[in-house]
């Protein structure tokens, strides 16, 4: 019995199990790091999907270059819960132009691929918010994105 009164594995166990977890998707080189994982898996998949050649962490606008020099930023976002939030992790200095084009992937609750984009900068520049406080851009995946002209999925 846990202290909280509860049967099996207390919390701690269950953080830790999410630790060795990383861990190993790490080691199978799914994943480049020890930080949530949702986004290191859309860069394996994008990767290995179209030929990218993943670039060092320390780059900060590009995830990944395509075979004909095409700078990809990937972002990704897993739909549990508030399946509605449709808001990617913060891009920084997007009027500067560091990537040509956004890689995103919703994942389900399990990590199926639910929609998967990838959006030109310019119509990520034009429909993406500044967030003053971040000093970052917040983008959201909405459905809507799907439907713009100019561009394939």
């Amino acid at each position: 019995m846990n202290r909280d009164g509860s049967a099996g594995i207390d919390r701690g166990e269950l953080l830790v199990l999410g630790v060795d977890a990383n861990a190993e998707i790490r080691r199978r080189g799914i994943v480049r790091t020890e930080n949530n994982p949702i986004g290191g898996f859309a860069e394996y998949l994008f990767s290995r999907a179209f030929s990218w050649k993943l670039v060092a962490n320390a780059e900060r606008e590009v995830d990944a270059i395509g075979p004909d020099k095409t700078r990809y930023q990937i972002k990704a976002r897993r739909l549990a819960g508030n399946a509605g939030d449709r808001q990617l992790s913060a891009l920084r200095k997007l009027p500067e132009k560091g990537f040509d084009k956004l890689a995103a992937v919703l994942f389900d609750a399990r990590f199926g691929i639910a929609r998967a984009a990838i959006i030109p900068h310019a119509l990520v520049l034009a429909n993406a918010s500044r967030q003053w406080h971040t000093n970052s851009w917040r983008f959201m995946l909405r459905d809507d994105v799907w439907s713009w002209r100019g561009w394939r999925t």
